[in-house]
């Protein structure tokens, strides 16, 4: 399960350090591709392929599911950390979630995402307040 919030620096070659919490993870090997809300979401190969067998199952006379599905494997990228647990980000990802240098790397529970450091903290910014004041029942969770 991924967990927490990390700030690595994208270095000159469009890479970053993982979290050393991911990497053991994601050390055979990672999916990264766009995320809502102009993330990247990284999945370990495993996350990934079922996340694709769900999408299988979407039917193909659905407009909007291809649609998304077009979209989430079109920028889909596999990757494999090197020694030092650097994983490179393709420009197309990079320019999609508008990365700068400082980044932040939440856990999503079944996923990591990469974010710009500058619009996490806005969105957080913007989500906290509304997450603290929640007393309505959210499907699935306690």
């Amino acid at each position: 399960m991924f967990l927490g919030t990390h700030s690595p620096r994208l270095d000159e070659k469009g890479r970053i350090i993982l979290p050393a919490k991911f990497r053991e993870e994601l050390a055979a090997g990672l999916v990264l591709t766009r995320g809502q809300e102009r993330c990247i979401y990284v999945f370990s190969e495993a996350e990934f392929a079922r996340v694709h067998e769900q999408m299988r199952e979407a039917p193909i006379s659905s407009k909007q599911a291809r649609d998304y599905i077009r979209v989430f494997l079109s920028g889909a990228s596999d990757e494999v950390p090197d020694k030092q647990g650097r994983v490179t980000i393709p420009p197309a990802l990079r320019e999609y979630a508008g990365l700068g240098r400082e980044l932040a790397v939440i856990g999503a529970g079944s996923r990591a995402e990469i974010w710009d450091a500058q619009a996490w903290n806005e969105y957080l910014a913007e989500k906290e307040t509304a997450f603290s004041e929640t007393d309505d029942p959210i499907p699935g969770i306690l």
